[in-house]
């Protein structure tokens, strides 16, 4: 369900740096992120977990790269610092931060599209969508390496969304946090 306003929508390309600067500053923290939990994941059972978040990692720096690219191509400077990054001693703990700030990734992103395109800025959309496709996947390798469903985005402003819990039943939260499922 869309929820934005027809206000959201049209933004100035100022704007649209800012944003866009967010979305870089969460790139960044999931560069950092992947970096530190693939080489703090430990035991055999998380061996293939934190390779593939080493991958994660690579593919967090192209698209801070491409985010870095349009902000440029706008008229802006790309900023230079990240968002806090979540710590824990507990593999379980670091999946879900990282699943986490996938979902919300991909929420900003597909409002940022459908900014970029009521602008007429169609090959930043396109640019956008590829991000896209992989943080989708991220959310897939994050949700099968604790054993749950793909939960939806967050959509920004929405303030509701669902989750999946443990035992696979569906639980709607209104506070804009995504709610983990007991242990």
């Amino acid at each position: 369900m869309n929820n934005m306003k027809n206000a959201d929508l049209n933004i100035t390309r100022e704007r649209m740096v800012e944003l866009l600067n967010e979305d870089l500053a969460g790139e960044y923290q999931a560069i950092i992120a992947y970096v530190v939990y693939s080489q703090v994941l430990k035991g055999a059972a998380y061996t293939d977990i934190a390779r593939e978040l080493e991958a994660h990692a690579a593919e967090e720096l192209t698209h801070a790269i491409k985010i870095a690219k349009q902000i440029d191509y706008l008229g802006g400077m790309p900023i230079v610092t990240a968002k806090p990054v979540k710590t824990s001693r507990e593999a379980t703990e670091m999946l879900r931060a990282d699943l986490q700030n996938e979902r919300e990734t991909v929420g900003r992103y597909r409002e940022r599209i459908r900014q970029a395109e009521a602008m007429g800025e169609f090959a930043l959309s396109e640019v956008l969508r590829g991000i896209i496709a992989q943080e989708q996947e991220h959310e897939i390798d994050l949700s099968t390496a604790l054993n749950i469903e793909v939960p939806p985005p967050i959509e920004p402003g929405n303030g509701k969304h669902s989750s999946i819990r443990q035992d696979g039943k569906r639980e709607t939260s209104f506070t804009g946090r995504w709610k983990a499922p007991a242990s």
